[in-house]
């Protein structure tokens, strides 16, 4: 059971990462075009993107607390890496909810902010993934 709770929890989120790592690249493109047609084609795929992997994001976050459920609360009490990936994660799904908020501005026509902004934005996750993986996996403390 543990191990199908796992592979899921897995699963779901390099699925979440994935979109992720591409949307905010997708906002690279849309800061640099000037034509209106290419904007409106970006809104379509930015929107797109958002809401489809949106249920990875909340999958990921059901079989993670299946796991915790599974393990147990004592488990959990005594896991202070876990402690440490559940305050990366609520930052993750933080930025998740602020690319939302982006896809909104950007589907007004609101950008005020080019690509370079979007190119660090991009990087963001990247080194909050690594400290959840490290954390997960190596279980420091």
């Amino acid at each position: 059971m543990i191990l199908w709770l796992k592979a899921l929890h897995l699963f779901f989120m390099v699925a979440w990462m994935a979109g992720i790592f591409y949307l905010p690249r997708l906002f690279v493109y849309h800061a640099q075009s000037n034509e209106q047609a290419v904007k409106d084609q970006f809104k379509v795929m930015e929107r797109r993107l958002w809401f489809f992997v949106t249920p990875f994001a909340l999958l990921t976050l059901v079989f993670g607390i299946a796991l915790i459920a599974v393990y147990g609360g004592q488990w959990f009490k005594v896991s202070g890496w876990l402690h440490a990936k559940a305050v990366l994660l609520v930052g993750l799904y933080a930025y998740h909810f602020y690319l939302y908020r982006l896809v909104k501005q950007f589907a007004r026509d609101e950008n005020t902010r080019g690509p370079t902004f979007y190119r660090v934005l991009n990087e963001a996750p990247v080194l909050v993934l690594l400290g959840i993986v490290i954390l997960a996996v190596v279980k420091p403390f």
